[in-house]
């Protein structure tokens, strides 16, 4: 016979597994779609565990719209979904994730020997007598600490610096408008977000690719240089740059290609400027890229990085890991994440407001969480 007091207390002993059987209730299924997303083996994460999260970026409110997503782990394509009306052959804006674009084709001209890393940049309108804005050094364009005066996503937008660049009284000399602002600190000093410094970087390109050529001169010449040096190495068949009307290249912000390119390209980043055998920047370049800028713990040289940041919060998920882990970003969510440690690369393209950018950058995190 059971004892009275025993009676009593077995069914208390059950409260704790009833209430967190209650409070963390078991996914809902999978939609056969999500599951065909992931191939039968994607290495260290589980199919289903795989899917799940990538459909939570496609189906939860509040991440936004997301678009496209793959998954390369180990050199191989594990998983790869799209929403309704994009496909493997849809060309997606880079917006800011083009800045990495341009970091690389700086640092094959730096290794070509058209460029120095440490001299001050060779813009014309810099070069007066007395100019302090002649002591800005390329290095310093690359890290965001020129100096010039910047204003980022300002409100209202329309005065915001990138938005005059972009879409008003700059838009068809872009760098000319980016290289006129002033000082505003001393060059070196400060960080400053700013895609109006890549473009000048994309002018510094043109200069030395197609010096004193027309505006179809310095576009033929970026483009040719691009194709024959980056992107038909890499497999970025597709891509396609975006020029001014002065033959810029819109290097902040303006390059279409196709997910799975981007893909590569986050591959040859992560194999550290090598894509089909080749290196095709020095590896010393994507180290410099990915090593923090002395003034923003969180940013490299025109790339960021899985770090807190120096001020402000954090762009990624540095709680998470890994502390490699760097990412191409553009405007509205657009990621290509790169693991070396873990051997993965990450792409998300869609469009999500900036106020739940960390929802995406959460469940991002939630993905390559799975890999080890």
């Amino acid at each position: 016979m059971i004892p009275d007091r025993l009676v009593l207390i077995a069914p208390l002993a059950l409260v704790p597994a009833l209430i967190a059987c209650h409070s963390a209730p078991a996914p809902p299924p999978l939609a056969p779609a999500a599951l065909a997303a992931v191939v039968a083996d994607p290495g260290d994460a589980g199919r289903e565990a795989l899917a799940q999260r990538i459909d939570a970026l496609f189906t939860a409110p509040d991440a936004g719209e997301t678009r496209a997503l793959i998954v390369w782990h180990e050199g191989k394509l594990v998983a790869e979904r799209y929403a309704p009306g994009y496909d493997r052959n849809t060309r997606f804006i880079s917006w800011s994730m083009a800045k990495s674009v341009t970091g690389v084709l700086i640092g094959m001209l730096v290794s070509d020997g058209r460029l120095r890393l440490d001299d001050p940049a060779p813009i014309p309108l810099w070069q007066r007598p007395g100019d302090p804005r002649g002591e800005i050094t390329l290095r310093q364009l690359l890290q965001m600490r020129s100096g010039l005066r910047h204003v980022e996503a300002g409100n209202p937008p329309y005065e915001s610096d990138e938005v005059r660049m972009l879409f008003l009284d700059g838009r068809d000399d872009m760098a000319r408008y980016a290289e006129a602002q002033p000082l505003q600190y001393d060059a070196g000093k400060k960080w400053v977000y700013s895609t109006n410094t890549s473009v000048i970087l994309a002018d510094l390109a043109a200069r030395v690719l197609a010096p004193g050529g027309s505006a179809d001169m310095r576009r033929r010449a970026v483009l040719d240089y691009l194709r024959t040096r980056l992107f038909d190495p890499v497999g970025m068949h597709s891509a396609a740059p975006e020029f001014d009307a002065a033959g810029t290249m819109v290097g902040g912000s303006a390059i279409h290609a196709t997910a799975r390119e981007w893909a590569l390209f986050g591959e040859f980043l992560r194999h550290r400027g090598v894509a089909g055998g080749v290196q095709l920047v020095p590896r010393q370049w994507i180290d410099f890229m990915t090593a923090p800028s002395p003034r923003e713990a969180q940013y490299g040289a025109q790339i960021w990085l899985n770090r807190h940041a120096t001020s402000g919060t954090a762009s990624l998920f540095p709680d998470k890991g890994p502390a490699d882990l760097f990412a191409c970003e553009g405007h509205l969510g657009q990621y290509v994440l790169v693991s070396p440690s873990r051997r993965l690369v990450v792409v998300r393209l869609g469009m999500t407001p900036e106020d739940h950018l960390d929802q995406v950058t959460s469940r991002l995190g939630d993905i390559v969480g799975l890999f080890r």
